[in-house]
């Protein structure tokens, strides 16, 4: 019994450090710019590529440490003494605690928006003139979270107006007061916040053209 309880431990050890590790590349851009050390939100970007396969790691660590607590035990007869109570990290309701945060984890990316306020940057009486609008190429965004760390940190910065970026394309489209902001201000507060790479930025035509 204390052998398979053993091994039952060491499946939910495997399956919740990979959660956690695949979940790093998410929850670390939100962390970091939150608590103000937006420089290193990029720090654990390099475990995106690798996150599809520790998923599967922990998906096949907690179904076999699910096996091995459910399975049928078998019954032998002896005159041994009543078993004690087992502890609570061996129980079948710590196991299904580990399976809700992995898959808490995992998802995280698809309900990170929830973590940052909404910032309104409608400005009255603002000259039309004076709006710009630009497609900046983000190097390091590789999910949803990573998009609300970019969007949050323009959107704070004085004289942004609108942003919307796209991990998938790399890039944010920016509209921003000229008067107030110039493309080389948006490129360091981008990399300053979160520690993503500006590639290049491009000018579309002033809102008044």
């Amino acid at each position: 019994m204390e052998q398979n309880k053993s091994k039952e431990n060491k499946w939910l050890g495997v399956g919740i450090f990979a959660a956690v590790t695949a979940s790093l590349c998410c929850i670390a851009p939100v962390l970091a710019i939150l608590g103000g050390i937006g420089g290193i939100a990029s720090t654990f970007s390099w475990l995106e590529p690798l996150r599809p396969y520790l998923i599967g790691i922990s998906a096949i660590a907690l179904s076999t440490a699910f096996y091995q607590s459910y399975k049928p035990k078998k019954e032998i007869d002896c005159d041994c003494e009543p078993e004690e109570k087992s502890k609570f990290i061996n129980s079948k309701k710590f196991l299904w605690i580990i399976l809700i945060v992995s898959v808490v984890l995992f998802s995280f990316p698809y309900y990170s928006g929830v973590f940052f306020p909404n910032v309104d940057n409608a400005v009255a009486n603002l000259n039309s003139a004076n709006i710009v609008e630009v497609k900046i190429n983000i190097e390091g965004m590789t999910c949803t979270s990573c998009e609300n760390t970019v969007d949050y940190s323009l959107k704070t910065t004085d004289g942004v107006l609108s942003a919307t970026s796209s991990y998938k394309t790399g890039i944010a489209t920016v509209e921003y007061d000229k008067t107030k902001i110039d493309p080389e201000q948006l490129k360091k507060a981008i990399e300053e916040k979160t520690g993503f790479k500006v590639k290049g930025i491009k000018s579309l035509r002033d809102k008044n053209e």
